[in-house]
């Protein structure tokens, strides 16, 4: 039996190249430094939006808190232009506040370093603006009392016045003149009474000027008014007129007196010169302005 002889031979293992080991060492290291890198990109993107969101709301926070201040300001607003021009300038600060596009932490930072300012400021107002409240209430009260007491001195000053007047009325009516014991007798052409209408001839009025230690003393002229039942005044014979009460009136007779402030006697005499009517006869006597006494008399 031939032996057959295997002439098949294995061939050595092949190695990879040097160039191929690298290649996948380099895909290695990309695929290792992307991964590192996407994760830190997306860390990175999550801590940014979250740090947004918070310094969005400090934000909308603080311009809340400026607003407010705004109001606030406008509450302090007082009759003082001067007061009143500071409030309106803190206003304008803060307006301007608003307008200012805060996006980092930095600029945040900033907007509540002024925003505590502008707190100081208005704390340091509110303070001024309640002193001067205070002192304008008691100027207020100090005003309202001046004004009482004005009030009180002009009300002393009326009633002094009228005091015043009320001692000045009494002295002159104290010099008024007055008189007494007044007779009116018709007399006939025989100087006899009568009181028939057909026989008098004439009116006697005497009488009595009281003393009066206050009168001044000198010439007094006395008028006589004899009025008819019918109202009428007898005049004298020039139809002559005196001044009394601001007016001129018809007087039937007058008589001039040396007053010396003593009881002084004197008649009056009325010449007939005008129509008699029966009935009761007013006769009256005035002396410086005033009316000093009067009687009556009848004609039948």
């Amino acid at each position: 039996m031939e032996t057959t002889t295997n002439t098949y031979q294995r061939q050595p293992d092949k190695k990879p190249s040097t160039a191929l080991v690298v290649l996948v060492i380099l895909l290695a290291i990309a695929v290792v430094f992307l991964g590192y890198k996407y994760f830190t990109k997306s860390t990175e993107l999550g801590q940014t939006t979250e740090e947004k969101a918070i310094l969005e709301d400090v934000k909308s926070d603080l311009e809340k808190q400026l607003r407010d201040m705004i109001v606030e300001y406008d509450s302090l607003k007082t009759n003082n232009d001067s007061v009143n021009t500071l409030l309106n300038n803190e206003q304008d600060k803060i307006k301007g506040l608003l307008r200012m596009r805060a996006t980092d932490a930095e600029k945040i930072r900033k907007y509540q370093g002024e925003l505590e300012t502008l707190r100081k400021v208005m704390r340091s107002y509110i303070v001024q603006i309640d002193s001067l409240n205070t002192r304008n209430r008691e100027l207020t009260a100090e005003n309202i009392q001046v004004k009482e007491q004005l009030t009180t001195v002009e009300t002393q000053n009326v009633e002094l016045s009228r005091e015043k007047d009320m001692l000045n009325n009494q002295v002159q009516l104290a010099k008024v003149l007055s008189a007494k014991n007044i007779v009116a007798t018709p007399l006939n052409k025989s100087n006899r009474e009568n009181s028939k209408i057909n026989k008098v001839a004439k009116v006697k009025v005497c009488f009595t000027v009281r003393e009066n230690a206050v009168a001044e003393a000198g010439n007094k002229d006395i008028y006589l008014r004899i009025i008819r039942p019918d109202e009428v005044v007898l005049p004298s014979g020039n139809g002559e007129t005196f001044e009394f009460n601001g007016e001129q009136v018809i007087f039937s007779a007058k008589r001039q007196l040396e007053y010396d402030k003593k009881d002084i006697d004197m008649c009056i005499f009325w010449d007939k010169n005008a129509d008699l009517i029966a009935g009761n006869y007013t006769v009256v006597l005035y002396a410086e302005n005033y009316e000093i006494g009067s009687a009556t008399f009848t004609l039948k």
